[in-house]
């Protein structure tokens, strides 16, 4: 018997007709109930028939034809019964049976509102919780889903089901600390379960423990050495550890599994490119490609490693993907048509929005006067925070922040970082102006060289660290206690680090002659009057870091092994921004040695009187 023939077959049956005939029909209800279960279905329909003749309305009799119905898989004369049992009498069981199959047939919506009254008349039911949780899954409305999960478990703590559920949209939502203490209790109740540990692993390395994620999918893998979703993910998270090598054992091993998965082939071809093994990256894409031609991750990643490799005309075409990948839900809900460079532009109107991060926006902003040049006026749209940096642009006829919610009318758009398609972009024709944002307003700038008081020293910003949500934020972001090494050199180091980390803050308090004024940092055009002020920006790979140089100020970017596309490879300077000097890390990926090669610059630099 399944779990709603159990949920009604559960007590006795009290229809709520009276008389003579309603207690022939409860007899003849019982005897059908003993039959169903004992999986006499025949049986059990025939006591029905008779108990109906005696009272048609018998409620208990009418809902448990339902059940012989649903059991038949005659599921539209099942909501027919057990509607009718509802109407003589809305009890919580036939409310549950009448959702549940409502729910089986896919009309979602009517089964949510029969379990919203079913919760209403008996609330201290963790089924009927369960019950409700589960068509808002299938309704996708995972707030209210969770909700309900969370409810069951209060009423029920003990219920592994809800609290795995819970678990899985929690993490599906990124509040990986809650969906942990939900899989740590699903191992309680029943440990040893190869999904649940799987789970764990994965709400463990969204709160970056990876070594107890490792832990976690090994221990999976033992349980179900045949999954190849758990061996997939090892080595996902082994990618996290930066144990590539280790990880593509583990693609492998999946791709034995199940192959033809361009998923894990993506996966894979990661992990190479991390390793500098191009050519057969190229090659796994190109495997991909031939699997699944239409696959925009595939396309999207490629493109980067064509343009981390060089290759621009092929890169800058194949990143035209992203809306289908990374940014679905982002993609311009604009009616007018794109510009990719083909019509021309004279007399229109064009839209140039932002489309990717802040750093983005500042580096595709020097093609806006390429826009202006070809006869159009421009309605720039971007960040709330960056329009005071870029309203001053030549050839912006005006500037929005993304936020506005009515744009006016205009002929075509196009999205920032499709410029450089748009302009047939390739490395030898980048236009790379020492300088090409307004310069900061004077005012501003005398403000900050009265803050920073008399210019005696080198004066030196800093960025250590970019978006702990940026997916490669491990490597890319370095801690403000390692920097100790170049912070001796006689030189005024200004902070220009906004929402530091609580380490990095603990590390700045016990700094006092680091000069932190970022309190006063309000919006990017005062970011960049304090780096008009400064000799030199030292910065992770941040939105700072492409502001600093975009002023034409001298910038050194301390970049990871593999770095963003956009740095290139084996390079110490950027076509992008004549004033940059990249430091790479090296094949042991640690940013000791590239802060020791800092440190020796620094000191060549202030001995040489650079201030």
């Amino acid at each position: 018997m399944n779990r709603r023939e159990r949920w009604a077959a559960g007590g006795k049956s009290r229809g709520i007709s009276s008389g003579p005939g309603a207690n022939t029909a409860a007899v003849l209800c019982e005897a059908g109930l003993r039959h169903l279960r004992a999986e006499q279905y025949l049986d059990a329909q025939l006591c029905c028939q008779q108990a109906l003749e005696a009272d048609p309305d018998h409620a208990d009799t009418l809902h448990l034809m339902g059940l012989l119905s649903f059991h038949a898989a005659q599921h539209d004369l099942a909501v027919e019964w057990f509607a009718r049992a509802v109407r003589q009498d809305a009890k919580p069981q036939y409310l549950a049976s009448l959702g549940a199959t409502l729910q089986s047939q896919g009309r979602f919506e009517e089964a949510l509102q029969v379990f919203d009254k079913a919760v209403q008349l008996k609330p201290d039911a963790a089924a009927l919780w369960k019950f409700l949780g589960n068509v808002l899954v299938k309704l996708d409305r995972r707030d209210q889903a969770i909700l309900s999960f969370q409810h069951v478990l209060k009423l029920d703590p003990r219920d592994r089901d809800a609290a795995y559920n819970c678990g899985a949209l929690l993490l599906q939502s990124g509040r990986c600390d809650e969906a942990l203490a939900c899989f740590n209790l699903c191992d309680r109740l029943q440990p040893d379960q190869a999904q649940t540990l799987q789970q764990r692993a994965l709400a463990l390395r969204g709160l970056a423990r990876f070594e107890q994620a490792l832990a976690d999918s090994r221990r999976a893998h033992a349980l179900d050495p045949a999954n190849a979703g758990i061996c997939g993910k090892t080595g996902s998270i082994l990618q996290s550890l930066g144990r590539n090598e280790e990880a593509l054992s583990w693609f492998d091993r999946t791709l034995e599994l199940q192959p033809n998965q361009v998923e894990t082939l993506n996966d894979k071809a990661f992990s190479l490119i991390e390793l500098r093994r191009f050519d057969e990256a190229f090659a796994v894409y190109d495997q991909s490609k031939a699997i699944d031609p239409g696959h925009a991750a595939t396309h999207w990643n490629l493109a980067l490693l064509q343009m981390m490799t060089g290759n621009f005309e092929a890169g800058w075409a194949g990143r035209e993907v992203r809306w289908k990948t990374l940014l679905p839900d982002e993609a311009p809900k604009l009616a007018k048509p794109i510009w990719l460079g083909g019509e021309p532009l004279a007399g229109k109107t064009i839209l140039l929005h932002s489309d990717e991060g802040l750093g983005d926006a500042i580096q595709f902003a020097r093609y806006v006067p390429m826009v202006a040049a070809r006869g159009a006026r421009i309605i720039l749209a971007i960040e709330d925070a960056l329009v005071p940096l870029l309203s001053g642009i030549a050839g912006v006829s005006q500037c929005l922040p993304k936020s506005t919610t009515a744009l006016p009318a205009y002929d075509l758009h196009c999205p920032l970082s499709s410029l450089p398609l748009a302009f047939g972009t390739r490395l030898d024709s980048i236009p790379a102006e020492p300088s090409y944002l307004p310069p900061p307003a004077a005012d501003r700038v005398q403000q900050w060289e009265h803050r920073l008081g008399p210019h005696d020293r080198l004066r030196v910003g800093l960025v250590w660290s970019g978006n702990p949500k940026h997916d490669n934020d491990r490597n890319r972001s370095i801690p403000l206690r390692m920097l100790a090494r170049i912070l001796d050199v006689d030189a005024t180091f200004v902070s220009l680090q906004k929402d530091s980390r609580a380490d990095d803050r603990a590390a700045l308090r016990e700094r006092p002659e680091f000069v932190d004024p970022t309190a006063h940092l309000t919006d990017f055009a005062e970011t960049a009057a304090l780096v008009s002020c400064l000799d030199l920006v030292i910065a992770a790979d941040t939105s700072v870091a492409h502001l600093a140089a975009a002023l034409g100020r001298p910038t050194w970017i301390l970049l990871p092994y593999t770095p963003d596309y956009r740095w290139l490879l084996d390079r110490d300077d950027s076509p992008w921004y004549p004033t940059v000097r990249l430091f790479r890390q090296t094949a042991t990926r640690e940013y000791g040695s590239v802060l020791d090669s800092v440190r020796t610059e620094l000191l060549a630099m202030i001995s040489a009187g650079n201030t």
